[in-house]
């Protein structure tokens, strides 16, 4: 379990201001060794995890495309992307056309592509399908969501701003027992809402509850957010970036603010919204659209995290609550499935491919049958990057996490 500190204050001090100074290309160089190592102890143990949510189901299999199997063509012969168009990763797979970003990030080592990713008796629903994941409880759900009870176990108290979501409303995941979630989408407009008249009173908190603990706390949650909107209006105001984020920067590019800025927090959760990826029709160019969109603004996140010398401390895991079935439909999209990949990318991550795929021709009522419970991903990223000694208590069960991180 990890404990805030003043020590870690520090150590993320330091990092930010080497980042500030150009300082990281220095050290590498063997320029101030000590302060080198300093900085990369600060990386080790003061890990951030960001968590990109694609909704609306994508379409595994013409986002890494089996070409090297026949059955795929069979069963999609209007929607099967040709081997000759493919960004080809080896002699059976290939991504599809729109993802230069991640061919970039394969090919740099810095990708892992986990397949077969789902879950036992698999709703079809994109509310229940999601709320499992957002829960990790397939099947039940719970009162929080999966990423809030790892915010519980990183820091069993209320630490202010450790958990950052980027959304106009906040998600399920992020759900805590102990801690509050900083929600905002705009972090030009990020502040509590009210009449004009009524700004001195909602940003004005008594200092004193007078031995009232309800109000106590009240002002807590409230002075909280006061700060949280102050650093965050701050941090966008000042951040600067040559990076292109594309169309869609799916607000990584505002997760690279609060990085550059030096906040406190570990753990961010941004989505690409709006089930975007329900492709039941007319798939294969709105599809490709859609995965350059994703995979350029993800390119441009890790080259961010590079040029501000962050790029140590951060791993991308990026889902979507179920894939498409594997037989195209009369109206030439996908109708929803089951299992799917799952992608985690960052410079610690052992780049390839893990797990197995499933069968295109075993097949479950025309559905891909699972192989990797998606909560070992989970599992990897918690104790793999984050270095939780066990990630038990947050999934309510020991799932095996996978040797993705060095």
């Amino acid at each position: 379990m990890f404990n805030h500190d003043t020590n870690t204050t520090r150590r993320r001090l330091l990092k930010g201001a080497l980042a500030g100074l150009g300082l990281p290309a220095l050290t590498g160089a063997g320029l101030f060794p000590a302060i080198a190592r300093a900085a990369a102890a600060a990386a080790a143990d003061d890990r951030i995890l960001v968590v990109l949510e694609l909704s609306g189901g994508n379409d595994g299999l013409n986002t890494v495309v089996p070409y090297g199997d026949d059955a795929y063509y069979r069963l999609r012969p209007e929607i099967g992307l040709r081997a000759d168009a493919l960004r080809k990763l080896d002699d059976h797979y290939g991504f599809n056309p729109g993802l230069a970003g991640f061919e970039r990030l394969w090919k740099d080592g810095h990708m892992a592509i986990v397949h077969g990713c789902g879950y036992d008796q698999p709703s079809f629903s994109h509310f229940s399908s999601m709320a499992y994941w957002h829960t990790a409880a397939p099947g039940g759900g719970d009162d929080y969501g999966w990423f809030g009870r790892l915010a519980d176990q990183i820091a069993p108290y209320a630490s202010p701003n450790l958990l950052i979501n980027i959304d106009a409303t906040q998600s399920l995941a992020v759900k805590s027992r102990l801690h509050t979630p900083v929600v905002f989408d705009d972090p030009d407009n990020f502040m509590r809402q009210g009449w004009p008249q009524e700004r001195h009173l909602l940003d004005g908190i008594a200092e004193k509850a007078q031995g009232n603990p309800s109000l106590a706390y009240l002002n807590d949650v409230a002075r909280s957010a006061r700060d949280a909107s102050a650093l965050v209006r701050e941090a966008w105001q000042r951040y600067r970036t040559p990076m292109d984020y594309g169309i869609n920067d799916l607000g990584l590019n505002k997760i690279a603010a609060c990085i550059a800025a030096v906040l406190p927090t570990r753990l961010y959760y941004t989505a690409y919204r709006n089930n975007a990826f329900d492709t039941h029709v007319q798939q294969k160019a709105l599809h490709q659209r859609l995965l350059t969109y994703t995979a350029d603004a993800v390119m441009a996140f890790m080259r961010d995290m590079e040029r501000l010398g962050q790029a140590d401390r951060v791993a991308l895991l990026v889902f979507s609550e179920f894939g498409r079935r594997p037989k195209e439909n009369a109206n030439l999209g996908t109708d929803h499935g089951t299992a799917n990949h799952m992608y985690l990318i960052g410079k610690g991550v052992r780049g390839g491919h893990y797990g197995q795929a499933p069968s295109l021709t075993a097949l479950d009522d025309g559905n891909l049958i699972h192989t990797m419970d998606f909560r070992r991903v989970y599992a990897t990223a918690m104790e793999g990057w984050l270095n939780l000694t066990s990630s038990d208590a947050v999934l309510k069960g020991r799932f095996e996490p996978l040797p993705v991180f060095a």
